[in-house]
């Protein structure tokens, strides 16, 4: 039986890359760059502050920036976007639905503990998770694995007997590579990126319940069981 689920935090809990994109579009703009979706979508979920970002800037330039002031810049304009922004659709009802079944939570996330965490606070439901893995407790973040081991070792869960959601290809291939049974929810900014690696693709967390999810990751290890 499923007893767990994983979730991503930014663009999955709360759309924190709709903002950290609009932000490094504004510094882009001033410099006369222009940067396609699918470009941006593909540097997400691996780090909170991707450093292709500031080399997309630099090669347009040709020159060094001062990447320091530019992240503290980009960084304050990224909060001041984020003022306010609720969890993403379905988030907290599905954390409900779980916690109603008893299910394990956990949180695995390529940025900061402080940042992570900050934000589950802010939003009211840290304390529903009983593990918060993020960059600071592993050597390397998505796309390797590692992020999700710690998780399922510290909720002392199979990776057969968990899902994991996420958003980014990056995130994708870290839980599959895990042994989970992978939901990608796509955001407005990793929409325009196919994720074939995923077990399933919803548009919204929201697009499904919880018994849907359960059903669909338990037919899908019933089927690998066949297959071995």
């Amino acid at each position: 039986m499923i007893q767990a689920l994983i979730f991503d935090f930014d663009g999955l809990i709360l759309d924190t890359e709709t903002p950290l994109l609009r932000s490094w579009c504004e510094i882009y703009e001033q410099a006369g760059l222009i940067v396609c979706r699918e470009s941006w979508a593909g540097l997400l979920g691996a780090t909170a502050d991707p450093p292709q970002a500031y080399e997309l800037l630099e090669d347009h330039l040709g020159h060094p920036v001062d990447r320091e002031a530019l992240r503290e810049r980009r960084f304050a304009r990224e909060l001041e976007l984020l003022r306010g922004e609720p969890a993403m659709e379905g988030v907290i009802d599905l954390l409900s639905e779980a916690s109603a079944r008893r299910l394990l939570l956990a949180v695995a996330s390529s940025s900061e503990r402080s940042w992570v965490e900050g934000h589950l606070r802010s939003l009211g439901i840290y304390d529903r998770f009983r593990a918060v893995i993020t960059a600071d407790d592993v050597e390397r973040t998505k796309p390797a694995p590692d992020l999700y081991a710690q998780a399922l070792q510290a909720l002392d869960t199979h990776p057969r007997d968990a899902i994991a959601f996420e958003d980014s290809l990056h995130g994708v291939r870290a839980a599959k590579s895990a042994g989970l049974f992978v939901v990608a929810v796509p955001n407005e900014v990793t929409r325009h990126l196919a994720m074939p690696e995923a077990d399933l693709v919803v548009n919204s967390i929201a697009e499904l319940m919880l018994d849907d999810y359960v059903a669909l990751a338990e037919a899908r290890r019933a089927q690998d069981g066949e297959r071995t």
